[in-house]
């Protein structure tokens, strides 16, 4: 996967919006305003997604290319490495699954207000 498919990826899904919140390098995409991925924009090397504790450690004991989220909570986050160890399809369903969770924790309002979003 590179770059523009992922931002292409990331930013059709509802009420996403991105942002640098950090510094310049590092782009990060929200939904409703809370973080579900980001990633380095220069190096495009990893990508940091939410995943369910449990499913988290499952995915890193079965691929080399995903571990504990770099600078992240180790519990709730993954880093996914870019580098062809985890395949594409693995990846959007890695970011759909991050994407869902946020989205699921999400206050009733904003779901709602998600909703009309998506039409």
């Amino acid at each position: 996967m590179d770059i523009e498919s992922y931002r292409e990826y990331c930013m059709a899904k509802p009420g996403t919006t991105e942002d640098f919140p950090f510094d310049e390098n590092v782009l990060v995409f929200k939904v409703m305003g809370k973080m579900y991925a980001l990633t380095d924009v220069d190096l495009f090397t990893s990508i940091n997604l939410k995943c369910d504790p449990e499913y988290a450690v499952e995915l890193r004991d079965r691929y080399a290319g995903i571990n504990a989220g770099y600078h992240m909570n180790k519990k709730h986050w993954n880093t996914v490495e870019c580098d062809g160890s985890v395949p594409d399809n693995l990846m959007l369903e890695l970011i759909d699954h991050s994407y869902d969770l946020v989205v699921n924790g999400l206050p009733k309002k904003l779901k709602e207000e998600l909703k009309s979003l998506d039409g």
